[in-house]
Order: C-alpha cells, then structure tokens, then sequence
C-alpha cells in the first residue's frame, strides 16, 4: 500500500492555473526530488502535502485517507528560511514542541515529564551534530548550524513525512555537502518519507531515490495562465543506469528552460 497518493490533483488561483492532472503515488521511505522552473508549482505541491493549502480539484491521500486540511504532526517541513525561535537556545527549541503538547497554557513543563522531553530533544541534537551548542542562541549559529537546529526540530515530533522547501540554498558549497550527508543520514536512520523541492538538479539527483520534473506540457500564448504544470518525468534514481539515464533528460530539460 502506498503512503502518499496524489489523485488527479489541480490548483489554482482565481484565473490562473498553477497544477493540473497530477497522479502519483509515493511509497514509504522514498525520497523524492522535485525540481522546475521558479512558478512552476513546486513549493505550491509541498504545502497542500503540508495542508497549508488545498486542491481546486482532485485529492491528496495519506494513508489512504484525505490529508488533514491543516499541518499535524504526520508532516514535518524544513524552509531555506531557518524557522527557529531567535529568544530560545538550541535545546529550547528542539524543546518547545513537546512542551505545549504536554502543557499547552504554560508551555513548559516540569520533573520527570521535563527530563523525557529533554533527553528526546538531546537525541536529535546530538544526531544533527549540535550537541556542543546546546545553551547557544541562533544569532550564535552559522547559517548550516541553524539549518541543522531547523531538522531537529521537525523531527522531534517524530514525522512519518519530512518536506524540504530548499533548504540548503542558502547555504555555501562546503556547508551544502555536509548538510546532504546529514540528510542522508536523518533519511536513512528515521526511516523517512521525503519531498525536497530544489532549483538545483545536481543535488536533486545526489539525495532523491526519485526525481519529478514539473513543467508546462500545454500552452495558449494568448491566455499564457489558462493552463498548469505537470509532471512530465518521474525518475527512479536506485540504479547507476537509472541515474544516468535520469542525468541526461535532466540536461535536455535545462536547456529547453535556458532557451525558452
């Protein structure tokens, strides 16, 4: 049975078609890469996952049953913006959202409760490699290390689904190489279903297990937003050949988006 199914999905804005006829299905542990155009839908298809937004038409299923119409805690999601509390140190970030579960007028606990929620955020501050910045604030972080801060966070509610909106974009090369390594790792070890949204093809085919391709397959330049983006490849990325294969439609695509 599939994790995610996306069932004749389309979106819009008033007059203008963002997606159209969009029909997948996603199994548990995948890491799908999603790259296009800027405008081309990309970051619109992350948040009706997230259930930020909904579909004009068509549904998303999770588990075989309609996507909740509001963020939970199946979906986690990381921005390129780092999306981090500047008043809390790291270990009260990675904190703060299992102390208003547990308490929500307070928003902190005590005791027993207090050191299991601590221990659990220490877990995956220690995994994203901050255990040495524990009492730090983020203005006392470099830009990897508040990205670092920003995963741990999403993952101490422990999501079946991580979504990435580019979240290594601001980021130098160096830094991007070791995030795609964290990544990898946080992927592999949690057992992870992940959407990542990049402009960067290199790196949706170094981290996805699977690319997707959106872009426009009809168009009326007398009505240039009557109609949506699609899909128009879904790459399996498992192989050598495959990813081979993958490279070079990729590089056909870019070049048609160079000479448009």
């Amino acid at each position: 049975m599939s994790l995610l199914k996306i069932d004749n999905v389309w979106k819009s804005y008033g007059d203008v078609q963002i997606l159209e006829r969009l029909k997948l299905t996603v199994n548990e542990g995948e890491f799908v890469s999603m790259v296009g155009a800027s405008g081309c839908g990309k970051t619109t298809l992350l948040k009706m996952i997230l259930g930020s937004e909904t579909a004009t038409r068509g549904q998303i299923l999770l588990n075989d049953q309609p996507i909740s119409p509001e963020p939970n805690e199946a979906r986690g999601i990381v921005f390129q913006k780092y999306s981090v509390f500047p008043h809390l140190t790291v270990l009260q970030n990675v904190m703060i959202a299992d102390e208003f579960s547990a308490s929500p007028f307070l928003g902190r606990c005590f005791g027993q409760q207090k050191r299991k929620i601590k221990d659990k955020a220490m877990s995956f501050i220690e995994a994203v490699g901050l255990g040495h910045a524990t009492g730090k604030y983020p203005h006392q972080l470099s830009g990897g290390m508040q990205q670092r801060l920003a995963i741990a966070q999403a993952l101490m509610k422990s999501p079946k689904i991580l979504l990435l909106d580019e979240p290594f974009g601001a980021l130098d090369p160096g830094i991007r190489k070791d995030m795609h390594q964290l990544i990898r790792k946080v992927w592999k070890e949690n057992k992870l279903t992940i959407f990542m949204v990049t402009h960067d093809i290199q790196e949706g085919f170094e981290l996805g297990s699977r690319l997707w391709v959106f872009d426009k397959v009809r168009h009326d330049p007398q009505a240039p937003t009557a109609y949506g983006a699609q899909i128009t490849y879904d790459l399996p990325l498992t192989t050598e050949k495959q990813q081979v294969t993958g490279q070079t439609i990729a590089e056909k695509y870019v070049k048609k988006v160079v000479n448009l």
